[in-house]
Order: structure tokens, then C-alpha cells, then sequence
């Protein structure tokens, strides 16, 4: 069986109609159980107290809405290479996903940051490249609602989304490029002696997964929801040439 099979919009919304409700399911046990196991069952930190806490909001957010760009950015190039309309819907659908997920991290990295740093916002590397990158949600948003022609609307936010890659890639790595920053280091690391504690790691690691499956979820959705309004819209356009 070939990928390609499902960039068929009736292929694509038969399958995902049969795995949404179990990763709707499986998104909001992880969910529950992640939080309530990093709120309520973990200890303060020694330095932070029980600001450490919001670890489980933040990362998760800030992780997808990188990857949601990055997971934008191969979709965007499917769509360049291969014209497969379901790759520029999914792509579009993700969007304001990813959106509300930058913005949920800058939210929660204020609130974090300022017990920890003593302001609000700061102009660190990867605090403004984070930002930038929420700019360029906005404005992949309005190129789309801009444009009438599907087609070309694609082409040319699949041209902004690799634009924008660049911030996604630098809210990543700031913290790597430039050491002067105030953002701490990786808070998941393959080196041990960088990783946070155990006792916040494996909570985290459920979070994370809650975010992932929801955000799937959620793409699944809106791009059914994206193939579904392209079909009206095409046969309207049809009925009134008729």
C-alpha cells in the first residue's frame, strides 16, 4: 500500500474518520493523567518551588508548535513537488493550530520567566525567534484567507512556510547559537546530565505525548473539515456556470 493513497480527500476521510476517536481517546487520557501526575503527585523544585510546574504546559506547547511548522513545512513541499491537494489543506489546517500552540508557550514562558528572571518578556534569542514565528502564523493565516484561487493561495504560503522554517529551526536551536541568552538549555537532552530530574521527566514525557496525539487529532479534523469546504466551494462555482 503507497502513502500517496491517501492524498485521495475520500481516502483520506474514510481512514481518518476510523482513527480519530481512538486518538481522541487515547489524546485525553494522556492528557489527564500527564497533568494531574505533574501538578498534584510531583515535589517543588529546590530553586523554583512550584512555578517548575508549569514545565508541563510550556514544553509541550512550545515543542508542537515548532514541530506543527515543521510538520507544515514537509507538507508545503508535497505540495510543491507532487500537487497533491490534501498536503496544502493539511497544511492550512495545521496552521491555527500551531498558532494557539506558540502562543500557549509564550503565554506560560512569561508567567514562567517572571519569577525567574524578574520581567515578563525579555528580548532573549529564543524568546524572539518565537515570536517571529507566531508573526508568521498569523500572516501564513491571512495569505490564505486573502487569496480566493486555492491553487495559488498554496503556492505561495507553501513559498512563506519555508520562509518561516528558518524561525522554527532558530526557536529550536537559539539556545545553542547564541549562549548569552537568558532561556535555559533543553529541558529534554540525550546527555543525562543535562536532562531535568526523573521525578519530572516521565510526567513530561506523558504531557508531551497528550500534545502530540491531540494535535494530530485536531489536524485530522480541520483538514476533513478544509477537503469538505473545497468540495462546496468547487461545486458552487460549478452550479453558477451552469
Amino acid at each position: 500500500m503507497s502513502l500517496w493513497e491517501y492524498a485521495n480527500p475520500v481516502k483520506f476521510i474514510r481512514t481518518t474518520d476510523k482513527v480519530l476517536p481512538w486518538i481522541w481517546t487515547f489524546a485525553v487520557v494522556a492528557l489527564v493523567v500527564g497533568l494531574v501526575w505533574g501538578f498534584f503527585f510531583t515535589p517543588d523544585d529546590f530553586r523554583q518551588g512550584s512555578t517548575v510546574k508549569i514545565i508541563y504546559i510550556h514544553v509541550p506547547s512550545a515543542l508542537m508548535a515548532i514541530n506543527a511548522w515543521l510538520m507544515m513545512l514537509v507538507a508545503s513541499l508535497v505540495w510543491i513537488v507532487r500537487r497533491h491537494h490534501v498536503s496544502a489543506l493539511a497544511a492550512r489546517a495545521a496552521a491555527p493550530v500551531g498558532a494557539v500552540m506558540t502562543l500557549i508557550a509564550l503565554a506560560t514562558g512569561a508567567f514562567w520567566g517572571q519569577p525567574m528572571w524578574g520581567t515578563w518578556w525579555a528580548w532573549d534569542p529564543r524568546l524572539t525567534s518565537f515570536l517571529i514565528l507566531f508573526l508568521f502564523y498569523l500572516g501564513y493565516m491571512a495569505l490564505w484567507e486573502a487569496i480566493e484561487d486555492d491553487d495559488t493561495a498554496a503556492d505561495l504560503t507553501s513559498i512563506l512556510c519555508l520562509v518561516g522554517s528558518v524561525f522554527a529551526i532558530l526557536s529550536r536551536y537559539a539556545v545553542n547559537f547564541w549562549n548569552q541568552g537568558l532561556h535555559q538549555g533543553a529541558t529534554l537532552s540525550l546527555d543525562k546530565e543535562e536532562n531535568i530530574s526523573d521525578v519530572f521527566w516521565f510526567p513530561l514525557l506523558v504531557c508531551i505525548a497528550g500534545f502530540v496525539l491531540l494535535f494530530i487529532a485536531l489536524v485530522f479534523l480541520r483538514t476533513q473539515t478544509e477537503i469538505r469546504a473545497r468540495r462546496t466551494r468547487a461545486l458552487l462555482a460549478r452550479e453558477g456556470q451552469v
